[in-house]
């Protein structure tokens, strides 16, 4: 058995369980492999009641007493009941869960286990697991591997079929070179593997799991150093002059460029008149207006004769940056004549546009991915705007690049990264950071609260949407029974529907979604159809709503700062004052010092650089930075010196040999050929 091995050829696994993990993109062994666990349990001996805290994962063995009671609340049904101890007593609370009203019998004990709250000075538990005593004492003092699941799949499925994998996979030659392991102190491959899943101790998981961040992140520096030569220079074949257009849109727009904007428009004006080639990556805050960066960059391009692309990573966003374009060409009378082209449109209206584009009537493309079809042919393309990068591909980047002769690319990002990591990251693109904001935007007033705010935070959301206003509520999972304790977008979005006012229109957004459906969604969210919009972070980046004015995270202690801070960025973007509740089911002092940071700053590169000093061992699963950059296991910011020993460990392994033909290298070479065919690497 090895990784291309089928996933239905492993006993135990039928048809209908295959579709199930096909769901969550895996189809063979190897996928299966590598679809690590996202925590690990651990199943404490139970404590008493009196002895639990709020916001920390615990199991009680208590007694069922008085009555179970049902209510239903439109297509909420809601059990509650109290158990009890020697200690005390705490009350239950299951929703959609009718069938529990069976499990249980009065007088009989049994073990809860999950995440008590404080509710109107009393504990409260929701969907707590119930165990009996016997099936629970078994799963004690052991590392238990909890997978990402869906509907259907369930975790016990996921465990015997990574198990029976295992036991008949042939692990090959290990890629790493010793002397890089031995420098490293890491542990072989296979059994990286083996204790990543099922782990002897915290340990062994600690050594699996940093052999295979360093995998990750040394994989990826070699496959851009390899993608694009570090230290090629590429002759400028689009050599642009400085126009009067830039000047006089700069003169004319109704605020003035920051001082940050400035410095940037000045290096981009140089790239464009140097001899060689620009390859910028633009960072800066949300709302620090990178976009008006790109626009005076695309009208130096067309003013000097050429044409200019810009890509956005969703159909919603890409329409926003194509009617901004409109807006500004018709208000300054810019040489601006841009065309759309994302994939929802009409095969008629695709044609339409690449007539447009390959006759130069067009010479403004504006997107999503539908820019690097093949199909697609430029006349003169000479500058590439990316937005958020971290949404595309390396590949995807050069195909893009590739449809005209060494192009200008421009890489922009609200990804607050600190910049020795964004050195070793951005190995062939040059830095420029826009560190200001706007001075007449309205600073977002923040707080941290816990689960008791709940009330309070449904009141002030009503009160905002009454006032003509839109509200993001953010979760961190999909479904339930991907989380223990955590809250999902399917039921939260139900049971704000039972919680709100009837007039309130809720709705949801997730990944797993169908792109049609997600851009459905976005769409009647900015035109105002939508009120509260229920989402995991899919919104991170793709739509521009400025009626926004409240967003609340749910689980806000599952969240990286950094991640934290570019959610917060989808409110404050309009005149309105805006607000962003995080909401905290841990009130654990640290935890709640590390959300307060949000409180004291609205500077990225701040926040990100507190959050690599906080993190500890503890926060290697419950935390992480979803979105950046895709790594399976790694994190750039909780794995920061990992990711710097990788960047060193390639400059090293590069500089001995380059080709990488030495007889020692060559199983790494393999790897790497193997890596750059099958996987699309993915840049911020």
């Amino acid at each position: 058995m090895d990784d291309s091995t089928n996933i239905i050829d492993i006993k135990g696994v039928g048809e209908k369980t295959a579709k199930l993990f096909s769901k969550i993109n895996i189809r063979n062994v190897g996928e299966l492999l590598h679809n690590y666990p996202r925590d690990y349990e651990t199943f404490k001996e139970p404590i008493m009641i009196n002895d639990i805290s709020a916001g920390e994962v615990c199991s009680i063995r208590a007694c069922l007493v008085g009555n179970i009671t049902t209510k239903k609340i439109r297509n909420l049904t809601i059990i509650n009941f109290v158990v009890k101890d020697a200690g005390g007593q705490i009350a239950m609370t299951y929703f959609n869960m009718p069938y529990v009203k069976n499990m249980l019998k009065k007088g009989m004990f049994y073990i809860f286990r999950g995440i008590p709250q404080m509710r109107g000075g009393r504990f409260v538990m929701e969907q707590a697991k119930i165990y009996k005593p016997e099936d629970y004492f078994k799963l004690t003092g052991v590392l238990q591997p909890r997978y990402s699941l869906t509907a259907g799949l369930t975790n016990h499925m996921v465990t015997k079929a990574v198990k029976q994998a295992l036991s008949n996979y042939r692990f090959g030659e290990d890629y790493l070179p010793e002397d890089i392991k031995e420098k490293q102190k890491l542990i072989s491959y296979g059994q990286a593997i083996e204790d990543i899943h099922f782990p002897q101790d915290y340990d062994k998981m600690l050594a699996a799991r940093k052999r295979l961040v360093f995998d990750e992140f040394f994989l990826f520096i070699l496959a851009l150093r390899k993608c694009k030569e570090k230290n090629e220079v590429l002759k400028n074949t689009y050599p642009m002059l400085e126009v009067a257009d830039t000047k006089r849109l700069i003169e004319s727009l109704p605020y003035a460029l920051t001082g940050a904007q400035k410095k940037v428009w000045e290096e981009i004006k140089q790239d464009l008149q140097s001899d060689k080639v620009m390859n910028r990556l633009i960072q800066g805050d949300v709302g620090s207006g990178k976009t008006i960066l790109a626009f005076l960059s695309l009208l130096m391009c067309v003013s000097n004769g050429y044409q200019g692309a810009m890509m956005a990573p969703t159909e919603v966003l890409a329409r926003q940056h194509f009617e901004s374009a409109l807006e500004l060409t018709a208000k300054y009378k810019l040489p601006f004549a841009p065309v759309l082209l994302i994939g929802s449109m009409s095969a008629k209206e695709k044609r339409a546009a690449y007539e447009e584009i390959q006759s130069g009537k067009a010479n403004v493309v504006i997107g999503t991915h539908a820019l690097i079809q093949e199909k697609v042919e430029y006349k003169k393309l000479a500058l590439v705007v990316t937005d958020e990068q971290h949404r595309f591909g390396v590949r995807q980047r050069e195909t893009l690049a590739g449809k005209g002769e060494n192009v200008h690319v421009i890489v922009m990002s609200a990804t607050p990264i600190p910049r020795t990591l964004a050195i070793i990251l951005y190995g062939d693109l040059d830095i420029s950071i826009v560190d200001e904001l706007p001075a007449n935007r309205l600073p977002i007033k923040n707080c941290v609260v816990s689960t008791d705010y709940r009330e309070k935070a449904y009141r002030f959301i009503e009160k905002e949407v009454q006032a003509g206003r839109q509200v993001y509520v953010i979760c961190p999972m999909v479904e339930e029974g991907e989380l223990e304790g955590a809250e999902n977008v399917i039921s939260y979005t139900e049971k704000l529907k039972s919680v709100l006012s009837p007039q309130i229109q809720v709705s949801y957004l997730h990944g797993k979604m169908r792109s049609a459906d997600k851009n459905h969604i976005m769409e009647e969210f900015a035109n105002r159809n939508i009120d509260v919009l229920v989402s995991t972070t899919v919104i991170e980046v793709g739509i521009n709503v400025p009626n926004a004015t409240v967003i609340m995270v749910e689980n806000a202690e599952r969240f990286g700062l950094a991640q934290l801070h570019q959610l917060r960025g989808r409110v404050g973007r309009g005149d309105q004052q805006s607000y962003c509740i995080f909401i905290s089911s841990s009130d654990k002092k640290q935890t709640m010092e590390r959300l307060d940071i949000l409180n004291h700053s609205n500077d990225g590169f701040f926040i990100a650089g507190e959050d690599l000093k906080l993190r500890g061992p503890g926060d290697l699963f419950g935390i992480r930075q979803s979105g950046l950059m895709d790594f399976k296991i790694g994190d750039i910011y909780q794995d920061a010196e990992v990711l710097k020993r990788a960047g060193e460990s390639v400059d090293a392994l590069l500089a001995v040999d380059e080709a990488l033909e030495e007889a020692s290298h060559l199983p790494l070479r393999r790897c790497l050929e193997n890596t750059l065919n099958a996987v699309d690497f993915r840049t911020i």
